[in-house]
């Protein structure tokens, strides 16, 4: 794993016992103790997730918003400095380049998180996009100059009041720009759990002092510790019982955005500033709403028995194939196996039932509303 990068976590990884495996080119822990066990601290109390992987892209100039209004399926214009949106980023023929929560730091001023596997890729189709309609901006890639940890789980926030009064007040997608000591921090309420939490992103050199600060109480070998380190294994297993779509298995550039079960981030009534579209892939996505809707759909399944479905297995019905498990796994939370599939429109129906084929076994599924798991509210 020497031609890896390391995050600026890596030493962390390394003091509390992380597997550690090639993602996206990356050296990222896969677990510390075990999937299961982390998933369980994450939804009981807390869990810290290093996502320094994730590319973070900062445009900052007159033409930014333009630019991202342009490149985003979701509207840009009229989100307030302070706020950020999850949206996509699409193909001309209405696929998943890739799905992105927006920053606007400013009025003309914004950071981009985008997948680790898309950096390059979203990276060259800004620059085509700027350079195609030659927009004035700064595009800086800050990813590895920068630092990124997901803070996840129901007493969080305990933690996090005890540095800040103001973050725990933050609504939901919403970030403040705080200075811890000599740091300055970015702090949103978001994460990809399903769980109350913040994602932090800081300078990659203050990242041992910002630990030491913000996670004092995370300590893997105490039984009741408010915080431990999670792997990418258990962020897995989190967002599926969330119902939150992974790039590569849900949403991919051959799969129609409006397949994907995320209508909410795409903005079909968005009105193109000149000629032509909004944003590109919306001629497409509208050709697709006009002709009755996209032809496959994402739906949640659960899996009678103990067997699970993987990505890649064949849904039927009465013999005839009906559709693809995009993921899969035993839901740690449920204690029963779950996944979601992308499945012909005629059959998404709630309570529609299915068989799963392995290659070995058939398993008998049912189309069940997603989420499959959602966090209590805090009493």
């Amino acid at each position: 794993m020497g031609d890896l990068k390391h995050t600026p976590l890596h030493k962390f990884h390394d003091e509390h016992g992380a597997k550690l495996v090639d993602f996206a080119g990356w050296s990222m822990p896969m677990t510390y103790t075990g999937i299961i066990e982390e998933h369980n601290q994450v939804r009981n109390s807390g869990g810290v997730f290093d996502v320094s992987h994730m590319g973070r892209l900062k445009l900052q100039g007159r033409h930014a918003r333009k630019l991202l209004e342009l490149a985003c399926s979701r509207k840009i214009s009229d989100m307030q400095n302070g706020q950020c949106r999850y949206s996509l980023m699409l193909n001309e023929t209405g696929g998943v380049k890739d799905d992105v929560i927006v920053y606007r730091l400013d009025d003309d001023e914004f950071m981009v998180v985008v997948n680790a596997a898309n950096r390059d890729k979203i990276k060259a189709h800004l620059q085509q996009l700027i350079d195609a309609n030659e927009f004035t901006l700064k595009f800086d890639d800050q990813t590895e100059s920068t630092a990124m940890v997901a803070l996840q789980g129901p007493r969080v926030m305990e933690m996090v009041s005890q540095v800040s009064k103001e973050v725990p007040t933050l609504k939901k997608y919403r970030f403040v720009v705080k200075n811890l000591l000599v740091i300055k921090l970015i702090v949103s309420r978001t994460g990809y759990t399903g769980e109350d939490g913040v994602e932090v992103i800081l300078p990659a050199g203050a990242t041992g002092m910002a630990l030491k600060l913000l996670m004092k109480d995370v300590d893997p070998a105490q039984a009741d510790a408010l915080m431990k380190p999670a792997g990418l294994g258990a962020r897995d297993t989190l967002r599926l019982e969330a119902g939150m779509p992974l790039y590569g298995n849900e949403l991919g550039e051959d799969i129609n955005a409006l397949s994907c079960g995320v209508d909410f981030a795409i903005s079909l009534d968005k009105a193109p500033e000149g000629d032509g579209e909004a944003f590109v892939g919306q001629r497409a996505l509208l050709e697709t709403r006009d002709n009755g809707g996209p032809a496959q759909r994402i739906v949640g399944l659960t899996i009678d028995g103990p067997r699970t479905a993987r990505h890649g297995m064949a849904v039927k019905i009465d013999g005839q194939h009906v559709g693809v498990v995009t993921s899969g796994c035993k839901s740690p939370t449920l204690d029963r196996s779950i996944a979601m599939a992308l499945v012909s429109t005629a059959h998404t129906e709630i309570g529609t039932k299915f068989q799963i084929d392995t290659g070995k076994a058939m398993l008998d599924a049912e189309v069940v509303p997603l989420p499959f798991y959602k966090a209590p509210k805090p009493s």
